[in-house]
């Protein structure tokens, strides 16, 4: 099984400060390191976050050049695939749009059914994200313990 890490996992396995960075690293020793993914979004995402100079970041500067280095660094690890983005939401054989009922779940839908269509799992730490709305979409929440 390959799993998809959403941005906040990855944030956890990049910063020692993150409230989950202890249960990241715990799941990817045991179960994420054999096969996991990142996509362009998840990438963009962290460095956005991770690149904001108002973000406590420990390991290096807080410019997206200096995160950019450390995920290129993390995607060099064996077990890593990169997933294009080549879904759509407007595809109504992957989304049920209906079943989107706030601007927040759209990335969080993407991501769901990015991994669904590459029959893989995301892997996350939101035990709230809204499944029903990704066709086989529950199957593919994968949900990180964190206690």
């Amino acid at each position: 099984m390959t799993y998809l890490l959403d941005v906040n996992v990855l944030i956890a396995l990049i910063d020692p400060a993150h409230d989950h960075y202890s249960a990241a690293h715990d799941w990817f020793s045991s179960t994420g390191r054999h096969s996991w993914a990142t996509c362009p979004i998840v990438e963009n995402g962290v460095i956005r976050i991770l690149g904001n100079p108002r973000y406590p970041f420990p390991l290096a500067q807080s410019s997206p050049a200096g995160v950019a280095r450390i995920l290129g660094e993390l995607r060099a690890a064996p077990g890593h695939v990169f997933w294009a983005d080549e879904i759509s939401l407007l595809n109504p054989a992957v989304v049920d749009l209906g079943q989107l009922l706030h601007s927040l779940q759209v990335t969080d839908t993407y991501l769901l059914a990015l991994a669904v269509s590459k029959g893989g799992k995301l892997a996350t730490f939101d035990a709230r994200l809204t499944t029903n709305s990704v066709h086989g979409g529950a199957a593919a929440h994968h949900l990180i313990p964190t206690v």
